[in-house]
């Protein structure tokens, strides 16, 4: 009977941290901007060759230039490289991740998104 309840308690355990595992595995994505540089980023996950995403690349062009110094603005091409956006485990592109200032990730979007709405979710970042 007392093998009975070890084997419970194991299993019990097991599942309680393969669970707590998987939700820590999900939120933590791989930083790639320096201790130093402590700002908010999004990160665009398409291809250059899928609509929606040429639709979006001057849209992130402009993001990068109007909010240098302010958001990290970032894309990474999953056609040409899978192996980097492995990590962040997206579903379809584009996909467009908002990462806080501690790199965190607070919100995450898939498809097209407007620049209004890009605008939007850096003030929800404090961004102005």
């Amino acid at each position: 009977m007392k093998a009975n309840n070890v084997v419970i308690l194991v299993a019990v355990v097991l599942v309680v941290g393969g669970v707590a595992w998987f939700r820590t595995a999900r939120e933590e994505v791989p930083a790639t901007q320096p201790a130093a540089e402590r700002l908010p980023r999004v990160l665009d996950l398409g291809a250059d060759k899928c609509k929606a995403c040429k639709e979006l690349a001057p849209i992130i062009e402009e993001l990068r230039k109007e909010y240098a110094g302010r958001v990290i603005v970032d894309f990474i091409d999953v056609w040409k490289d899978p192996k980097a956006g492995e990590p962040y485990k997206i579903r379809a592109i584009p996909t467009q991740i908002f990462f806080d200032a501690d790199g965190r990730e607070v919100w995450r979007h898939e498809g097209f998104l407007p620049k209004a709405d890009f605008v939007a979710k850096f003030a929800e970042l404090g961004v102005k």
